[in-house]
């Protein structure tokens, strides 16, 4: 894997900074005209001919070329993992749509999202670098470089291959309910993190994000991916995410509804009764605290050849009305073994089951996640 940050100018660096990512110039672009508006910007053009660029680098054995914003983060351990399951010899244009139903509607449903970064096959990248030029001469109205790329792609006869691991993050606030329910795919990206709140608690942005790689280094095709189990004795529900949260129910949840988005997070903009309007199933917040699920986040993780202990720590909350047993609990830890999906089960992913295993402190909650039998269900323990 190889890749550089394009700048409109090189900066002035020591030769021994190490602190900087491997820079590329990009090329001028300012015989192309941009009309989109006062609040648009110039670099659009510049960033959606970055492809031609890239292409004339001419680097040997490129199967894709991958591209995102200058705050997006990638876990490109599940980039090449999730890529290797198509072909870069035919046509692939790969990414996903925001999460925003106006945002989607507006640029298109078509569209892959920039900050949520793509990804464009060889074949289609070579092809595309060559007729950029004349949709950067068409395509001068248009707001940015996602939806030029789009455009031009369009026009070339391909079309968008949605991956729901790629996050453009079109909100604001507290994301825990979309890190909390990941679809059944690899983590590819995620964006907007200045914009919303620090993922785990009590912590900067920088320092969360460097948690949540502290699991994601260690496994990284597991990192949120929910895994639901129940209690019959007590009649609980448990839905992990795994590396990040555990969501402990003191009630019997149906599957269906621990899958639903928690509505956490506040709308990128507002004034448009559509603005709340998300491409996913919400679940609204109780007003209840009490009647709100338990939250356990990431503590620790150890790892050895046996596999891997992920321990989550209770956080603080405002209710005094739960059961004894609930009170009781500080915290969970979670058994597993390395996840290295096969190129069937990245075709045809299918979720994990858990088990609540014994233990003998009542502090302490234990869960071991394991793939599902041939014909079991996640369904509620009467």
């Amino acid at each position: 894997m190889r890749g550089c940050v394009f700048v409109g100018s090189l900066p002035k660096l020591k030769d021994n900074d190490t602190s900087v990512p491997p820079l590329c110039l990009s090329s001028n672009t300012s015989q192309f005209r941009y009309t989109w508006g006062r609040k648009g910007h110039l670099s659009a053009n510049r960033m959606t001919r970055i492809i031609k660029d890239i292409v004339a680098m001419n680097y040997s054995n490129v199967r894709w070329y991958v591209f995102g914003d200058d705050d997006t983060i990638f876990f490109p351990e599940n980039l090449v993992k999730t890529l290797s399951k198509y072909d870069h010899r035919l046509w692939y244009y790969i990414g996903a749509h925001s999460e925003s139903f106006l945002a989607s509607q507006y640029f298109s449903f078509g569209m892959a999202f920039g900050g949520g970064g793509f990804a464009i096959s060889s074949s289609l990248a070579k092809v595309l670098a060559k007729v950029v030029d004349s949709c950067l001469e068409r395509y001068h109205y248009l707001y940015g470089s996602d939806v030029r790329t789009y455009s031009c792609i369009s026009e070339l006869g391909a079309g968008l291959t949605y991956e729901a691991g790629f996050h453009q993050v079109d909100m604001l606030g507290n994301t825990f309910g979309l890190l909390a329910t990941h679809p059944i795919t690899p983590l590819l990206s995620l964006h907007h993190v200045n914009h919303t709140d620090p993922i785990f608690p009590k912590m900067t942005n920088i320092k969360a994000l460097q948690h949540l790689f502290k699991a994601a280094n260690v496994d990284s095709q597991r990192i949120l991916q929910q895994t639901v189990c129940y209690d019959k004795k007590l009649v609980w529900t448990v839905s992990v995410s795994w590396g990040y949260a555990i969501q402990l129910f003191p009630y019997n949840m149906p599957l269906p509804e621990v899958l639903k988005v928690p509505k956490t997070f506040k709308p990128w903009r507002n004034g448009n009764v559509m603005d709340d309007a998300y491409n996913f199933n919400i679940r609204p917040i109780q007003h209840n605290p009490c009647d709100r699920p338990v939250v356990f986040y990431l503590d620790n993780i150890s790892s050895d050849k046996n596999g891997t202990i992920t321990s989550y720590k209770k956080s603080s909350r405002n209710c005094r009305s739960h059961m004894p047993s609930l009170k009781k609990l500080k915290r969970i830890k979670v058994f597993s073994t390395k996840l290295d999906l096969d190129i069937n089960q990245l075709r045809s992913p299918r979720r994990q089951c858990c088990d609540i295993l014994p233990s003998n402190a009542k502090d302490l909650m234990k869960i071991g996640i394991r793939e599902c039998g041939d014909e079991e269900l996640i369904v509620i323990k009467w």
